[in-house]
């Protein structure tokens, strides 16, 4: 006997957040979106034209992209259509990946992305998740004894 299957009637769940694990990455995403401050998002308010997405939503929706290493604003689009977790950010809109693009190289996201930033690792530190002195580079390159190389990162290694 086979559990009841047919392909001609759609069952999705009501809330999306229900599929979500406890831990899930969506979440902290969201916290650290929600965290801040309103008056940070003024200057994206307009009086005029079709009314925009909220630019949490589009923050959230960019910032999960980024931790699941989608960086492609294309690929982002299709995340919003495939992906439980990035319905539940944005609630069920799909932006285009034009507007994500848009949204992303606006002057103020810069600085919206340095205040998630300084509000995760605050938050990480609450936490105890990490200590306040640590300091974490990316891109550190350490040659191999091994390799042909060596010489050329030799002395920059030993200099810094």
């Amino acid at each position: 006997m086979f559990k009841h299957y047919t392909m001609n009637q759609v069952i999705l769940p009501l809330d999306l957040e229900m599929k979500l694990q406890e831990n899930d990455i969506a979440y902290a995403v969201n916290h650290v979106v929600e965290s801040i401050p309103e008056d940070s998002f003024a200057e994206f308010f307009r009086e005029t034209g079709c009314p925009a997405y909220h630019p949490r939503m589009m923050m959230k929706v960019i910032l999960c992209a980024y931790t699941q290493s989608v960086f492609s604003g294309r690929k982002i689009e299709g995340l919003l259509k495939d992906s439980v977790r990035m319905m539940w950010l944005a609630q069920g809109y799909e932006p285009s990946y034009r507007t994500i693009n848009r949204f992303r190289v606006h002057p103020e996201v810069k600085e919206l992305l340095r205040q998630c930033f300084v509000l995760f690792r605050c938050q990480l530190v609450e936490e105890k998740m990490i200590e306040e002195e640590a300091i974490f580079i990316d891109g550190t390159k350490i040659e191999a004894n091994a390799n042909k190389f060596t010489f050329v990162w030799k002395k920059s290694i030993e200099k810094y």
